[in-house]
C-alpha cells in the first residue's frame, strides 16, 4: 500500500525536494527534522511514504499516532524505538534505567520525561552509527503527550546524528510539543496536476467542465479526488451531473470511507471495527480478539481486496481517515464490544492496555474498572509518565459510582494534571472535584492547587489571595503544609505587589506572621516567612537580619528541588548577596541537569541568568537563556530585556519592554512592570540619556519592589544628579544607604560609596569613588565595579585632571567591551576622548566568534569533561558535542583541548 502511494504520487516537486534535501542532508552526516501540516486526506501520508521510499541505505522506523491510545504513556516513543531496543546496554546508565522504566522493561524511581527524552536521543544517534536513521510519525496530532514531548525534544537537539524525523500534522492541530522545528505546509494539488490525478482514478472519458468543478470544490486534495469515482455514477462523471464535494472534505471523505465499508459483509465491517479500535496493529491480537467474539477470520478478505485494510506483520488501514471513519460510524454498543474483546485477548500481556480498553468497554459507572485504572495510573507513574496517570485517573473518576470517591479521584486527577503542567484542564477537574468533597482536609488541598494553578498560569493579582486563603483553611488540619502555603502567599504578593486583588499585601504578611514558629532550631522555611513578612510590613531595614539568618539556614541543609526555592532567591537579590544568589541558582541548575528534571531547569536558568547580568558576565547570562529556550518550555521574557538593556541595545530593549509591561499589567505582576522600569533605567544611563533614565527609575520606585527598588535607588541616584535635581538625588542616597547598611555586603556597600560620591564634592567625592572601587573589587560584581571607574574619570576629567580620568576610563572602556556592555562602553569612550585619551574601537576577539551553544560545550571542554559527559549535562549526544568541538576549533585556530582549556583560560566566563 506504502510503496503504491510512494510510486505513484502526483506533482508535489516542492515537497518532494524538500525531502529529498532532508535525505541528501542526513546521508553527508547531518541530521534533520521536518514537520508536514495539512488538513486530512491532503497527501501528507503519500509524501511521508514518498520519503521512505527514497531512504535507500537507511534504517527505518515508523509509528503513527492512534487516537484511541493518546494516554499511554511513551507509547508511540516505544514503538519507534523497539526495533532498536538492543542498544539499550551502550547508553549510559542514568538514561538506560530511566529508558526501561519509561517502557516498562524494569522497575525503578519515576523518571524525569526529559532524562528519557536525552536517552531516546542517544539511542538514535547510537543506532544512526552505521547507517542513517529516517524516523517517520505519521498522525502526530494523536501521540501520547509523553512521546510528543520525547519527539520535540530529540528534533531540537539533532545536529550531527545522521537521524532524520519526519512528522504529520493533521490541521488545524498546533502541537506546542513539536515547536521549533522546521515545517513545510501541504495544500492541495495545482489544477494540472489534479487532472492528472483524477484521470488515474476514473476510467473513461470526464467532463472537462465537471473535472474543473471538482478541482475546484476539492480544493485539489488528493484523497478527496481519488475517492470520487467510489461515490459518482459514470453517467454523472461524464455527463456533468456530478453532486457538489462538501466544505469539510475530511469529513466527505470520512463518509465516502463509511459508504465503501458498508458494501461489505456484516462480519467484514465488525472486524475492520475490531481492528480500528486496536492502536497496535498486532495481527495476533486482532486475531484473538476475533476469535472471543466468535468471527471468521477470514471476513477480512473483502476488506484486503478492496484495498481498505492490509494485514501482513502489522494491521495498516489504506489511510488514518479510515480508521477514524469506521469507528466514528459505529454505535457505541458496538464500540464496546470491540474493546471487551481486545481487553480479553489482552489479558494479563499488558494491563495498561487491557484497562484502557475495559474502560471503553463499560456502559456507566464500573468501580472495578475504575480500580483497575487507578493501578494503570500507578504504573504510569512509576514510568515518569505523569500526564498518562492524570488521564487515568481521569477516566477512573468518570466511572466511580461514589459521589465521595470520584470527588476524591477528581482532586488526585488535578494534582497530576498540575504536575504534568496541564494547568486548564487542572483546573476544571478541581471543578468537578469541588461538588462532592466532603472532607475538610481535602478541600482545603483542593483551594490550595487552585490557588497554585493561579499563581503558575498568571504570576498575577488573585494568586495571593487565593493562597492566604487556603493557608488559613489549613492551619487547624496540617499546620506544615499551611505554613508552606503561607510562604506562597508571600511569594505570590512579592510578585503582585499593589496589584494583589481583594487582598492587601500587608494582610498577608500579617496572616504570615501569626503563624506560630516550632521550637529552636527553627527551619529555614519558618525564618523566611518571617523575614518575607517583615520585609512587606515594616521595609527592608527590618526584614535584612531576618532574611539573612532565613538564608544562611536554607544554605545550610541539603539543597534539593522544590518550589519555595523562589523564596530564597527573592531574599538573595534583595539582601546584594551575590554569593548566595548564584550558589542557590547554580545548585538547582546542577541539581535538574544532574537528575533530568528539565521542567525546573529553566526556572533555575533563568536565575542564574539574572546573577551574572548583575555581575557583567552578558556572555554567559546569554547562554543560559539559549539553553532554556533550547528546552522548548520558555523564557521569562524580563531576562531577555536585562541583557538587551546592559548591552544598551535600545530598539530590542524597547521592544521587550514594552511587551512585557502589557502582559504584565493584564496578568496584574507589578513586580515585573517595576522590574522592566529599571532596565530601561540602565539602559538609559548608560546611553548618557540621563533625563529618560530618571523617569523610569523614577516610575519603578513608585511600586517598592522587594527585589529591584534597591538596585533602582542606584540608577535614581545617578540619573537625578546629572540631570541637576540634588535633592531627588541625595533622597536616594539616603534610602540606598539604609538599605546598603543593613545588607553590609561589598557589592551593597561598593554601590553606596558610589551613590555617595555622585552627591559630595571636593575630597570627599574622590575618598568615596576611591572606596567603591576598593571594595568592588573584592567582590564579582565586575559590572558595578566598571561603573564606579566610569563615574569616577568622569568627574576626575570635569575636575581637570585629565591624566587621573584617562587611567580610570581606560580601564571601565575596557570592561565594558569584555562584557559587551556597549552603550556604557560608547559613554566611557566620548569621555576618553573628551579626556584627550585614544579613541579605541571595540576590538572582535576569536572567542566572541563562538556561538553560546559552542561557547558553553568549549567551556565544558576545557575543563577536561568527556563529550558524554557534556552531553548529559546539556541534553545534548556526544556527537552533537564532538560536531561543536569541531568548529570550536576551527574558529579558535586550535587542534586540541589542552589548546582550548588556554584559549578559555583568558576569559572572565562563568562556567555554567
Amino acid at each position: 500500500m506504502a510503496a503504491g502511494r510512494a510510486r505513484d504520487i502526483v506533482g508535489r516537486d516542492l515537497e518532494r525536494g524538500a525531502l529529498d534535501r532532508l535525505l541528501d542532508d542526513v546521508r553527508r552526516g547531518q541530521s534533520g527534522a521536518l514537520v508536514l501540516r495539512g488538513e486530512a486526506g491532503i497527501g501528507k501520508t503519500a509524501l511521508l511514504d514518498y520519503a521512505t521510499a527514497q531512504a535507500s541505505g537507511f534504517r527505518t522506523a515508523s509509528v503513527g499516532g492512534v487516537q484511541a491510545e493518546m494516554e499511554l504513556p511513551f507509547a508511540a516513543i516505544h514503538q519507534l524505538c523497539n526495533s532498536m531496543l538492543t542498544g539499550l546496554s551502550r547508553l549510559p546508565e542514568p538514561q538506560r534505567v530511566a529508558l526501561s522504566v519509561a517502557f516498562g522493561l524494569s522497575m525503578g524511581d519515576p523518571p524525569d520525561r526529559f532524562l528519557v527524552a536525552l536517552a531516546t536521543l542517544t539511542l538514535l544517534s547510537n543506532t544512526a552509527e552505521e547507517v542513517p536513521l529516517l524516523c517517520v510519525v505519521d498522525d502526530a496530532q494523536w501521540l501520547d503527550t509523553a512521546s510528543a514531548q520525547v519527539l520535540g525534544f530529540v528534533a531540537r537537539r539533532l545536529h550531527a546524528e545522521s537521524v532524520a524525523i519526519l512528522a504529520a500534522v493533521r490541521a488545524p492541530a498546533q502541537m506546542p510539543e513539536l515547536a521549533g522545528m522546521a515545517e513545510l505546509s501541504v495544500t492541495g494539488l495545482g489544477r494540472e496536476d489534479a487532472r492528472a490525478l483524477l484521470a488515474t482514478a476514473i476510467v473513461g472519458r470526464i467532463d472537462e467542465r465537471v473535472a474543473d468543478r471538482l478541482i475546484a470544490e476539492t480544493r485539489g486534495n488528493p484523497l478527496a479526488l481519488l475517492e470520487l469515482p467510489h461515490g459518482l455514477s459514470a453517467a454523472e462523471i461524464a455527463g456533468g451531473f456530478a453532486m457538489p464535494v462538501p466544505d469539510g472534505i475530511p469529513g466527505w471523505i470520512e463518509d465516502q470511507y463509511v459508504r465503501r465499508t458498508r458494501a461489505l459483509p456484516k462480519a467484514t465491517q465488525r472486524l475492520m471495527l475490531l481492528a480500528a479500535a486496536d492502536p497496535v496493529g498486532d495481527p495476533m491480537l486482532l486475531l484473538q480478539a476475533a476469535q472471543a467474539l466468535g468471527m471468521d477470520w477470514d471476513a477480512r478478505e473483502p476488506a484486503v481486496d478492496a484495498g481498505l485494510l492490509d494485514i501482513d506483520r502489522q494491521v495498516r488501514f489504506r489511510h488514518p481517515l479510515v480508521r477514524s471513519a469506521i469507528y466514528g460510524a459505529s454505535t457505541s454498543a458496538e464500540r464496546r464490544a470491540v474493546h471487551a474483546a481486545l481487553a480479553t485477548a489482552i489479558g494479563n500481556a499488558d494491563p495498561d492496555r487491557r484497562a484502557w480498553h475495559r474502560a471503553h468497554a463499560v456502559n456507566g459507572p464500573d468501580e472495578a474498572v475504575a480500580r483497575e485504572l487507578i493501578e494503570s495510573a500507578k504504573s504510569a507513574q512509576r514510568r515518569g509518565g505523569i500526564a498518562a496517570a492524570a488521564a487515568f485517573i481521569e477516566r477512573a473518576t468518570g466511572l466511580t459510582p461514589d459521589a465521595t470517591l470520584r470527588a476524591e479521584r477528581a482532586l488526585s486527577a488535578a494534582g497530576a494534571k498540575f504536575q504534568a503542567g496541564d494547568l486548564p484542564f487542572a483546573e476544571a477537574l478541581l471543578d468537578l472535584a469541588d461538588e462532592s468533597l466532603s472532607d475538610e482536609r481535602n478541600r482545603a488541598q483542593a483551594q490550595r492547587l487552585r490557588a497554585q494553578i493561579s499563581f503558575d498560569l498568571r504570576r498575577g493579582r488573585d494568586a495571593p489571595r487565593l493562597l492566604l486563603q487556603a493557608a488559613q483553611r489549613l492551619e487547624p488540619l496540617d499546620v506544615d503544609l499551611a505554613r508552606d502555603t503561607h510562604l506562597e502567599a508571600l511569594v505570590a504578593a512579592v510578585y503582585a505587589s499593589c496589584y494583589a486583588a481583594g487582598t492587601d499585601v500587608q494582610d498577608i504578611a500579617t496572616a504570615a506572621l501569626s503563624v506560630r514558629l516550632d521550637p529552636e532550631p527553627v527551619p529555614a522555611s519558618q525564618l523566611m516567612i518571617r523575614g518575607l513578612a517583615t520585609r512587606l510590613t515594616e521595609g527592608s531595614v527590618a526584614a535584612a537580619p531576618l532574611l539573612r539568618q532565613a538564608l544562611e539556614a536554607y544554605l545550610a541543609q541539603e539543597r534539593t528541588l522544590d518550589r519555595l526555592c523562589l523564596a530564597y532567591n527573592i531574599a538573595a537579590e534583595e539582601l546584594w548577596d551575590q554569593e548566595a544568589w548564584r550558589e542557590l541558582a547554580s545548585s538547582q541548575v546542577e541539581l535538574a541537569r544532574s537528575t533530568g528534571t528539565v521542567l525546573l531547569l529553566p526556572y533555575a536558568l533563568d536565575y542564574l541568568a539574572g546573577a551574572l547580568t548583575q555581575a557583567g558576565d552578558l556572555t554567559s547570562a546569554s547562554m543560559l537563556l539559549e539553553e532554556a529556550e533550547g528546552l522548548g518550555l520558555g523564557v521569562r521574557a524580563e531576562f531577555p530585556l536585562r541583557i538587551a538593556a546592559w548591552r544598551g541595545d535600545e530598539v530590542t530593549s524597547l521592544r521587550l519592554h514594552d511587551e512585557f509591561i502589557s502582559g504584565a499589567a493584564a496578568r496584574g505582576e507589578g513586580c515585573a512592570i517595576a522590574g522592566a522600569e529599571y532596565d530601561l533605567a540602565v539602559l538609559y544611563n548608560g546611553l548618557a540619556r540621563y533625563d529618560l533614565a530618571l523617569e523610569a527609575a523614577q516610575k519603578a520606585g513608585e511600586w517598592d519592589d522587594v527585589v529591584t527598588s534597591s538596585w533602582t535607588l542606584y540608577e535614581l541616584a545617578e540619573a537625578a544628579s546629572r540631570c541637576g535635581r540634588p535633592e531627588l538625588a541625595q533622597d536616594a542616597v539616603d534610602r540606598l544607604s539604609e538599605r546598603a547598611l543593613a545588607s553590609g555586603t561589598l557589592w551593597a556597600l561598593g554601590c553606596l560609596a558610589r551613590s555617595r560620591a555622585l552627591v559630595a564634592e571636593g575630597a570627599a567625592a574622590e575618598t568615596f569613588y576611591r572606596e567603591a572601587i576598593d571594595l568592588l573589587a573584592a567582590s564579582p560584581m565586575v559590572w558595578y565595579l566598571a561603573r564606579a571607574h566610569l563615574s569616577f574619570g568622569e568627574w576626575l576629567r570635569r575636575e581637570g585632571r585629565r591624566r587621573d580620568a584617562r587611567e580610570h576610563l581606560h580601564a571601565a572602556h575596557g570592561m565594558f567591551l569584555e562584557m559587551g556592555a556597549n552603550g556604557f562602553a560608547e559613554r566611557a569612550n566620548r569621555e576618553l576622548a573628551a579626556a584627550g585619551g585614544l579613541i579605541r574601537a571595540q576590538v572582535q576577539h576569536s572567542i566572541e566568534e563562538l556561538t553560546a551553544q559552542e561557547l558553553q560545550i568549549a567551556q565544558l571542554a576545557s575543563q577536561r569533561l568527556s563529550n558524554p559527559e557534556i552531553g548529559a549535562r546539556l541534553f545534548l549526544s556526544p556527537r552533537t558535542v564532538e560536531w561543536h568541538l569541531r568548529k570550536v576549533f576551527v574558529k579558535l585556530s586550535i587542534r586540541s583541548r589542552r589548546e582550548l582549556a588556554d584559549a578559555m583560560a583568558g576569559s572572565r566566563l562563568t562556567a555554567v
